[in-house]
């Protein structure tokens, strides 16, 4: 039995929720300091002086931050996996306690890493513990598909993401940078979680994703349209847009600048950063016997200078 340790009564398999780094290796002779490892697979790092096994989680294989947590035998692991196996340790059952792996810790500040987005066009490398900082916000990280309408996990560049929308979402697509919608619902009192069709538009070479859907703001039903730019957010602030929607002499206008995808449609929604029709007006717009929801945005899409 280790000193200090006790006997946990089960084993526990436990699956990190840490991001998965792409496997490297050590390159030698980059820099008399620091250790310099390149990407080269896909499940850890990949070294011939055996540092990328001292730096991976024996559970889930992944690069460990500190704390990196260790258990009296020595077995290390890191945070995330800690809280799951419940202060035992996979590896040989006996209690984790509070040790901490300085020493291991120590190692990691020597070591620069590229960017496990390498092979997506990032050429950077970085100090250990800032690597991931980078990896939050890179830009050449994959964008998350743009459907509102399902829990789509897809993710890639814009052309992959435009193909995966055209086939298998088979959203509307649109060349020019004008439209005119019609929207319509039988029953416009059933406002929760309607969400209609989305419209991607070609435009200046790039690709813009309209919106429009029903919601509530607290009690009281809405409708809302606003418009989504296929890229990074840097980008999308050359761009300004406009909707309109109208009908018996009055009319509502929204004009801003479209939000990247990369931030998710219901945090676009929940900003109300968009035209916002609530329903006893939808409904004068739509005329008749405001039974039945009948309205038409029409919109522009343009350049900054």
């Amino acid at each position: 039995m280790a000193p200090g340790g006790s006997t946990c009564k089960e084993v526990l398999e436990s699956h990190s929720t840490v991001a998965n780094y792409d496997t490297a290796k050590v390159v030698n002779n980059i820099t008399p300091t620091k250790a310099i490892v390149s990407f080269g697979g896909k499940h850890g790092l990949s070294s011939t002086n055996g540092v990328h096994e001292l730096l991976e989680c024996s559970v889930c294989s992944n690069l460990m931050y500190p704390p990196i947590h260790q258990c009296p035998n020595g077995h290390t692991l890191c945070s995330d996996c800690k809280i799951t196996a419940h202060n035992c340790c996979p590896t040989c059952r006996y209690e984790l306690g509070d040790i901490r792996c300085l020493a291991l810790e120590k190692v990691a500040e020597s070591l620069e890493l590229p960017c496990r987005y390498q092979s997506l066009g990032c050429h950077d490398t970085f100090p250990y513990y800032s690597k991931l900082k980078h990896e939050q916000h890179c830009r050449f990280r994959p964008f998350n598909c743009p459907y509102a309408g399902s829990e789509c996990s897809v993710t890639g560049d814009i052309p992959t993401l435009v193909a995966h929308l055209k086939e298998d979402h088979r959203v509307d697509m649109h060349d020019g940078c004008t439209f005119n919608h019609r929207y319509v619902k039988m029953n416009p009192h059933e406002v929760e979680n309607a969400t209609w069709m989305l419209t991607v538009f070609n435009c200046f070479g790039k690709q813009f994703c309209l919106h429009f859907e029903a919601f509530q703001i607290g009690v009281a039903p809405v409708y809302m349209a606003f418009l989504r730019f296929m890229g990074d957010d840097d980008e999308a602030k050359n761009f300004s847009y406009s909707l309109e929607v109208g009908a018996n002499g009055r009319k509502l206008i929204w004009q801003g600048i479209p939000r990247s995808i990369r931030d998710s449609h219901r945090k676009v929604r929940d900003s109300q950063d968009g035209l916002i029709i609530h329903r006893s007006l939808a409904l004068y717009f739509s005329g008749g016997d405001r039974q039945e929801l009948k309205l038409r945005v029409t919109g522009r899409i343009w350049k900054e200078q």
